[in-house]
C-alpha cells in the first residue's frame, strides 16, 4: 500500500515538471520567434521608426561664393550666423517657450508652438537671426533650444549696385541680379548634419558631410564708379522728381560695364522691405521709344551707305513734312540745314528726309547692326529684346516715325551700346558684366578679361564723322549742359513721350529723357547714358539728362586719370554750359506720328531668359599680396571677420600700352610703332602725360593722347 502511495506521488511530480517544462518551452519559443520577428522580418521598419522618432537629418549650407568688383572689394559674400532649432521632447512647457521665443523674435507665438508640437526630436524656431537676437534667446536659458551656425548672405554696400547683384531666399538660393543668372556656380554643395538623442533624451548631432564652397565671381564694374553713377543718379531723380532713372558706364573698345545704377534701389539685406517695382533691372528689362538718340543711327547708315555728308544742305521745309499723307512738324521751324546741324539741333524733317533716301531694308539692316531687336547677352536675366519689327511689317509711316526714335522699342543697355560702337570706330563689342570665375582661395588671384567678338558696323571714317557731328551736337546744338571741364565730348540728347496707361495714347506730359555720349572724342575712354523717367519740370534730355551726364563723366574721367586732352577751366566752354537756354535745347517734336504708327508700350514684360553668356578669362595665381584699393562709400554695416583675397583683374586680348613719361618725342613714336599704336600728339619737349595709362591694353592700332611739355 505504501509502495502505491509513493509511486502515485512521483508520477504527479512527474506530470507536474512536465507541464512546468512545457509552458517555459512555449513561452520560449514564442519569446524567440517574436524576437525573430522584431529582429529579423520588421527590423527595417522599426528601425525606420525609431530613426525618425530619434534622429534627424538636416541639410548644412555650403558657403556661397563672393562676388568681386574688378579691384577685389567684396559686394557679396557670406557670414556664419547662428539658427534657433529646438528638441521639443526635451521641453517639459511647450506654450510657455514658444511666448519667450515669440516676445525676443517679435513673432505670433502660436506658430511656434504649433512647429514645437509637429516636431519630436526636430523643429526649426528661427533661420539665420542677427547677433543681437541670438543673444537674447541665450539669455533666456531655455531648455530643449539649440542654435546651429548658418551661411547668411550678408551685402556690405548695402544698396550699391543692388539691381546688379540680385538678391537670395532663406536657403540661400538665388532669385535676382547675378545671384540668380549664376546660382549653380555660387552656392557650392551643401552638407549634411545627423541631429540623435540618446535614452537621456540629451541631444547630440554630427556632421556626416561637409559642404563644398561655391566659386567666386569678379565683375567688370567699379565700386568707385558704380558709387559715382548711383550717388549722382539719387541726386537727379530727386531734383527732377522722375519715376525711375538709369545710368550705365561702359568702356567702349572692351565692352567692360563699369557701372549700371538704376532708381529706385533697395537693400538686399533687408529684402522684406523692398518694393517690387524696385527689384527689377530697368537698364536690360525696361522697353522706351529712344527718342532723338536714334538719329545716331539714321544718320550712321546714311553715311555709310553714302547717300549723304556732314556738310550736305537739307531743305527742313520750315519745319514741317508729309509722310504718305500725315503731315510731321519740326519742333522749330528749320529751313536750310547741313546734315551736321539736323543732328546738332536735332531737326526731325531732315532726320526723316535722309531716312527716305536709305529706303525700309537698307535702314532696317543697320538698325539690326547696331544690336537693336537682339539681347545683347549681358549676364543677366530678364533681358529684353527690344520691340523692333522687320521691314517687310513696316507701315507707310514708319520709315518716318523710326528715323526719329518712334515706333521702335529699345532698352537702355542696347542703347549705351549703340553709342559705343560710334565711340569704337564703328566695330559693336557687346557689353559685358562678368570678368571670371577664381576658386574659393584666399589667396591673391588675377583674372584676365577677355572681351567679346566684336563685328564691324560701319566704317572708322564714318564713325569719325559721327564723333564730329555728335561733338557739333555739345557744343552748337541741344546738348550744351553735357559740355566737360578739360576733355572734348560727343554726344545726343533724347526726348520721348510715354503712352498713358489711361487713354492708350501719347501723353503730353510724361516723357522719357535721355543722353548718351562719349570722352575724350578722339581717344574714348567712357560711354555714358541718362535715362530719366517720367520727370516733373523742362521735358528735354538736353535740359534734364545732359547736366547728369556732365557731373558723372566728369568725375569717372577724374578718377580714371584721363589726360585733359583741352584747357582746363576754359572760360569760352564754361560760359557756353552756362548760358545755356531752355529754349535753345529742345529736341523733340510737339506732334507725334499718329495714324498707322505703333506705339511702343512702357515696361512691357522681359521677353524670356535667353542662356547667358559667359566671357572667356583665364585665372593664374600670383604669389604676391597686394593690398585692397579703398572704397568712396563704406559700409554702415559692420562686415563679418572672414578670409579673403585680392583680385586683380587685367584685360586681356589687346596691345600694352608703353610707359611714355619723361621721352622725347622721336623715342615715343618708334615705340609706338613698334607696339602697332597711333600716337596723338600734343605739345613739345619730353612726355609728361598720357592716356591710356602705361600698361593697359588697347585693340591692336588704338590711338594713345601723348601730351609734350618743357
Amino acid at each position: 500500500m505504501g509502495n502505491k502511495s509513493a509511486t502515485s506521488a512521483s508520477g504527479n511530480t512527474n506530470r507536474r515538471l512536465f507541464c512546468l517544462a512545457g509552458g517555459f518551452a512555449f513561452w520560449f519559443s514564442a519569446i524567440c520567434v517574436r524576437l525573430f520577428w522584431l529582429q529579423v522580418v520588421a527590423y527595417g521598419d522599426y528601425s525606420q521608426q525609431a530613426a525618425r522618432q530619434q534622429q534627424r537629418s538636416i541639410e548644412v549650407s555650403a558657403i556661397r561664393g563672393n562676388i568681386y568688383d574688378r579691384n577685389g572689394n567684396e559686394l557679396a559674400m557670406t557670414a556664419k550666423v547662428d539658427s534657433v532649432f529646438a528638441v521639443p521632447s526635451e521641453i517639459t512647457n511647450i506654450h510657455k517657450t514658444a511666448v519667450d521665443l515669440a516676445r525676443v523674435l517679435r513673432t505670433d507665438p502660436d506658430d511656434i508652438e504649433t512647429r514645437l508640437h509637429a516636431g519630436h526630436a526636430f523643429a526649426w524656431v528661427a533661420r539665420k537671426i542677427d547677433k543681437d537676437t541670438s543673444v537674447r534667446i541665450h539669455a533666456l536659458n531655455l531648455k530643449g533650444i539649440y542654435f546651429q551656425k548658418e551661411a547668411k548672405r550678408f551685402y556690405p554696400k548695402q544698396e550699391l549696385a543692388a539691381q546688379v547683384l540680385g538678391y537670395v531666399g532663406l536657403d540661400d538660393e538665388g532669385l535676382g541680379g547675378i545671384e540668380r543668372e549664376f546660382d549653380a556656380r555660387l552656392r557650392g554643395k551643401p552638407g549634411k548634419m545627423l541631429i540623435s538623442m540618446d535614452a537621456k533624451r540629451r541631444w547630440f548631432g554630427r556632421v556626416e558631410k561637409e559642404p563644398d564652397p561655391g566659386e567666386n565671381l569678379v565683375l567688370t564694374i567699379d565700386e568707385n564708379i558704380q558709387h559715382i553713377a548711383e550717388r549722382e543718379l539719387a541726386r537727379a531723380v530727386a531734383d527732377s522728381h522722375a519715376e525711375a532713372g538709369t545710368i550705365i558706364v561702359v568702356n567702349p573698345h572692351t565692352g567692360e560695364i563699369l557701372a549700371l545704377a538704376n532708381r529706385p534701389v533697395f537693400n538686399p539685406n533687408s529684402l522684406s522691405l523692398a518694393q517690387k517695382n524696385a527689384l527689377k533691372n530697368r537698364a536690360v528689362s525696361d522697353i522706351y521709344e529712344p527718342g532723338s538718340t536714334f538719329k545716331i543711327v539714321t544718320l550712321a547708315a546714311a553715311l555709310e551707305e553714302k547717300l549723304t555728308n556732314p556738310n550736305e544742305l537739307v531743305d527742313c521745309q520750315n519745319g514741317s513734312i508729309t509722310v504718305n499723307g500725315l503731315l510731321i512738324h519740326d519742333h522749330k521751324p528749320y529751313g536750310l540745314l547741313t546734315v551736321s546741324q539736323v543732328l546738332q539741333n536735332s531737326s526731325d524733317v531732315g532726320a526723316i528726309k535722309i531716312a527716305l533716301r536709305l529706303g525700309d531694308e537698307r535702314f532696317d539692316r543697320y538698325i539690326r547692326a547696331f544690336g537693336f531687336g537682339s539681347q545683347t547677352g549681358i549676364e543677366l536675366p530678364g533681358e529684353t529684346r527690344g520691340i523692333t519689327k522687320p521691314a517687310s511689317r513696316w507701315s507707310k509711316v514708319s520709315i518716318g516715325a523710326i528715323s526719329m526714335g518712334q515706333e521702335i522699342g529699345v532698352s537702355a543697355l542696347q542703347l549705351v551700346s549703340m553709342a559705343s560702337t560710334i565711340a569704337n570706330d564703328g566695330v559693336y563689342v557687346p557689353p559685358r558684366l562678368i570678368a571670371g570665375t577664381t576658386a574659393p582661395r584666399s589667396t591673391q588671384q588675377l583674372i584676365t578679361f577677355h572681351p567679346a567678338q566684336g563685328r564691324r558696323v560701319i566704317s572708322p571714317m564714318t564713325a569719325a564723322q559721327m564723333k564730329r557731328m555728335m561733338e557739333g551736337v555739345v557744343l552748337n546744338g541741344t546738348g550744351k549742359r553735357a559740355l566737360l571741364d578739360g576733355y572734348t565730348i560727343a554726344g545726343k540728347t533724347g526726348t520721348s513721350q510715354k503712352v498713358d496707361p489711361v487713354t492708350g495714347t501719347y501723353s503730353h506730359r510724361r516723357h522719357v529723357l535721355s543722353f548718351t555720349g562719349f570722352a575724350p572724342v578722339n581717344n574714348p575712354a567712357v560711354t555714358v547714358l541718362v535715362v530719366l523717367d517720367a520727370p516733373q519740370g523742362p521735358q528735354d534730355g538736353g535740359a534734364v539728362a545732359a547736366p547728369v551726364f556732365s557731373r558723372v563723366t566728369q568725375q569717372v574721367l577724374g578718377y580714371l586719370g584721363v589726360p585733359h586732352d583741352i584747357d582746363f577751366r576754359d572760360p569760352k566752354r564754361l560760359l557756353l554750359r552756362a548760358g545755356a537756354k531752355d529754349a535753345d535745347l529742345a529736341d523733340g517734336s510737339p506732334d507725334r506720328v499718329v495714324g498707322e504708327a505703333e506705339p511702343a508700350p512702357q515696361n512691357v514684360p522681359a521677353a524670356p531668359v535667353a542662356p547667358s553668356v559667359l566671357p572667356r578669362s583665364d585665372a593664374k595665381l600670383v604669389s604676391a599680396t597686394l593690398s585692397r584699393s579703398p572704397s568712396p562709400a563704406p559700409s554702415r554695416d559692420a562686415t563679418p571677420d572672414l578670409p579673403r583675397g585680392t583680385i586683380v583683374l587685367e584685360v586681356g586680348g589687346g596691345v600694352l600700352v608703353p610707359d611714355f613719361h619723361g621721352k622725347p618725342l622721336r623715342t615715343c613714336l618708334e615705340e609706338a610703332q613698334s607696339a602697332g599704336l597711333e600716337l596723338e600728339v600734343s605739345g613739345s619737349g619730353v612726355a609728361q602725360s598720357q592716356s591710356p595709362a602705361a600698361g593697359s591694353r588697347i585693340p591692336p592700332g588704338g590711338h594713345v593722347a601723348v601730351r609734350f611739355g618743357r
